[in-house]
């Protein structure tokens, strides 16, 4: 069904990656820095999974795409670091507004930032628009579906191995912009919680249909009846379902983290997210590396 192609891996990667950072910032309350770290990551991704294509097996629609997710990914990049002076209005806002509280409570009053009282110099400027960031991952989708075409072969199950691909980008995506996330919060602990609750509330509905697409036919049921061998006597097909399984409850307990109040809660879900990247790594890429075969 699906290849265990490092072209399309690391194409999906960067795809899903691009479009959660889209989701992510499309409020314009996370700062400049998370973009820049995201989009330079996900760039090089999507110019490794052309490498590979070329290296290894053309896939000429999918080798094209990615270069054109490059080609944006770098375009956004360079919007944002050109129009990086005029902020971000949300983090703005949630600053002045928490510099109020603050000044209410304490009768301490702390001086405005330039050009925030009149209007003039940066608030003039314009911004960078968190719309552009999904130009990538909506070229990427275009290469995912020529990735899909050509794993699912002549005699394949096309609907199976377009949701399996597209599925995986988003998995992917989802839990390594989290675990980014979480880090985020270090340089700019102000940033409001909700962000963070968002991506792992995504990765929850994302995991059912990233499990329940490899279980279809051919799929991971059929390493657990032995009607597809994986070469470790079924060792690797429990291993998959202890990765699946452990991912879940990983993301249910970072939802549980969330809710406490104190900082280091953000800092105690990061750490969860480590171990969640791991095993979600184990239940995606395991189970295509099985069902290669």
């Amino acid at each position: 069904m699906i290849r265990l192609d490092a072209a399309t891996v690391l194409l999906q990667w960067a795809v899903g990656g691009l479009g959660f950072l889209w989701f992510t910032t499309r409020r314009r309350e996370v700062g400049l820095g998370y973009g820049w770290l995201l989009r330079g990551t996900f760039l090089l991704m999507a110019a490794g999974a052309v490498a590979c294509g070329l290296a290894f097996g053309v896939v000429p629609v999918r080798e094209v795409a990615g270069a054109g997710v490059v080609a944006a990914a770098l375009v956004a990049l360079v919007v944002s670091v050109v129009r990086r002076r005029a902020g971000v209005a949300g983090a703005e806002a949630e600053h002045d507004r928490r510099s109020a509280r603050v000044a209410a409570m304490t009768g301490i009053e702390r001086g405005e930032r330039a050009g925030a009282a009149d209007g003039d110099g940066d608030g003039d400027l314009r911004e960078f628009p968190p719309a552009l960031d999904l130009v990538a991952p909506l070229v990427g989708a275009i290469g995912l579906v020529a990735a899909a075409a050509d794993a699912a072969g002549d005699g394949g199950e096309l609907a199976v191995s377009l949701l399996r691909t597209f599925a995986g980008a988003a998995f992917l995506g989802a839990i390594t912009d989290a675990m980014l996330l979480g880090h985020w919060y270090l340089v700019q602990p102000g940033l409001p919680r909700r962000h963070l609750n968002e991506l792992v509330r995504a990765l929850g509905w994302i995991w059912p249909v990233e499990v329940a697409a490899l279980l279809l036919p051919t799929g991971m049921l059929s390493v657990w009846s032995g009607a597809v061998d994986d070469g470790w006597n079924g060792t690797l097909g429990w291993f998959w379902g202890a990765c699946a399984v452990t991912t879940i409850a990983l993301v249910v307990v970072t939802r549980a983290a969330l809710r406490e109040r104190s900082y280091s809660a953000v800092m105690a879900a990061t750490g969860l997210l480590y171990l969640a990247i791991l095993t979600a790594f184990g239940t995606d890429l395991v189970a295509r590396a099985v069902l290669a075969g």
